[in-house]
């Protein structure tokens, strides 16, 4: 294994919340940057059959690269624009099929493979911000954060091309595949069908509002013209809208959020899919039943219980559902999830920065998608040509090894039963190994 590592020019940081004697405005900062190397190894599995979209029953390996440099530019006091470059090569293990937990999560940056791997543009996005109160925190520079104070009570805009998940349901303890949980169902409420392209991107804006312990959260999306599909559709058209509540009274407290959505598209639905199927004595196959102005709805809850260790040892959990009338469209197929877990910061055995993290997610599908499945149906990450159903199980720890400040080196374990919701296959094991550097 060979890492290359390029040297950047870091300009001095600054904040577009500080003052305006301390700020030099329209001035490129690079607050960001990141190489992210992911080995996994699957073992053989039990395959009594397979479709066209399975997990694939040899033992196999796959490896996978992403680097990104993170750009902040400070307009106004209250203006900041920001700009995400990132490029991906490699792939994940059985193309980036046969499960609804797939093992590698940065493998969404190159589209599960699909897509090129020249450089890209992850992000390119404003935000404006109304300071509504005088207190504020301080803010630490990072990737897509400029440095400097932001005030607790606020108003803020942010309008541009970025992820969903950049705002909604994120958790300090299962939030980014590059440093946390591999998985899936893990770094997301794997129920949340959010807009995105095949990359994990959108365009769309954000509106929030905090105020005390709560935060507000309003979004609008464009969604893609197919599922899974790299085109976006007219928000006219197709678009998700996404409500959030946070409660967190301080920023190493426990929180609590709750998420609603809902989703237009051009969309199939199962039931449909099945009866045509039928009818004329063929395997269903829901993308020739999309129309336009179709619905998809959901749910998801979710929790941080810091413990420990200024927070950095403490348990979190998810619970998510949606309708599954109609197809998964843009981030898995799940129609119910739960997951829970806990992170372990090393400060007990002289490691403060090392984390040792373990949690369990169980996948379900409503009872149109599993039919439809059953019947021979593919969507866009599952098709075994049959389906002998239960929930998909998935187990995954990990230890997270420190070492000199900007890079880390995890190991990574996973067990899934029933892989793609069929208890006639698997169980599964996935070994990983992963190397990030970030500035």
């Amino acid at each position: 294994m060979r890492l290359a590592v390029a040297t950047f020019l870091v300009l001095p940081a600054c904040s577009a919340g500080a003052a305006a004697d301390d700020v030099d405005y329209l001035m490129p900062q690079l607050i960001g940057a990141q190489y992210t190397f992911i080995d996994q190894r699957q073992n053989s599995l039990h395959s009594p059959y397979q479709g066209p979209l399975s997990l694939r029953p040899q033992a196999n390996q796959a490896r996978s690269h992403t680097f990104g440099l993170y750009f902040g530019l400070p307009i106004t006091p209250r203006w900041a624009a920001y700009l995400d470059v990132e490029m991906f090569r490699g792939g994940g293990v059985s193309h980036s099929t046969g499960l609804a937990g797939l093992t590698n999560g940065d493998v969404v940056r190159g589209g599960g493979g699909s897509l090129g791997r020249d450089a890209y543009v992850a992000r390119v996005f404003l935000t404006y911000d109304v300071p509504l109160g005088g207190k504020t925190t301080p803010l630490k520079r990072k990737m897509d954060q400029l440095p400097g104070e932001q005030a607790d009570h606020r108003l803020s805009f942010k309008a541009g091309l970025f992820a969903v998940n950049d705002d909604f349901d994120q958790s300090r303890y299962a939030d980014s595949t590059r440093t946390q949980f591999l998985n899936w169902a893990l770094f997301n409420n794997a129920a949340w069908d959010f807009a995105a392209d095949t990359r994990g991107y959108t365009v769309g804006g954000v509106v929030t509002y905090a105020a005390g312990p709560w935060t507000w959260r309003y979004g609008l999306y464009q969604m893609p013209y197919r599922a899974n599909g790299q085109r976006l559709d007219a928000i006219s058209r197709a678009r998700e809208m996404d409500a959030q509540a946070t409660w967190q009274s301080n920023p190493d407290g426990p929180a609590v959020w709750l998420l609603l959505y809902r989703n237009t598209a051009r969309m199939g639905i199962y039931q449909v899919a099945l009866a045509r199927a039928l009818q004329a004595g063929t395997v269903p196959d829901i993308r020739q039943d999309d129309h336009g102005g179709r619905h998809k709805y959901g749910i998801a809850l979710g929790a941080d219980l810091p413990l420990a260790d200024h927070g950095d040892t403490g348990l979190f959990g998810r619970l998510g559902w949606n309708d599954g009338k109609t197809e998964s469209f843009a981030f898995t197929e799940a129609d119910r999830s739960l997951s829970i877990g806990g992170q372990l910061a090393g400060v007990r055995w002289h490691r403060p920065d090392d984390r040792i993290a373990l949690a369990l997610a169980v996948n379900g599908l409503s009872p149109d998608h599993r039919a439809y499945l059953a019947a021979g149906g593919t969507g866009f990450n599952l098709g075994d040509g049959q389906l002998n159903y239960r929930t998909e199980q998935i187990l995954e720890t990990y230890y997270d090894l420190a070492i000199a400040g900007h890079v880390w080196v995890t190991t990574d374990l996973q067990l899934i039963h029933n892989p793609g919701y069929n208890h006639d296959r698997g169980p599964a094991r996935f070994v990983g190994v992963r190397v990030h550097l970030e500035y």
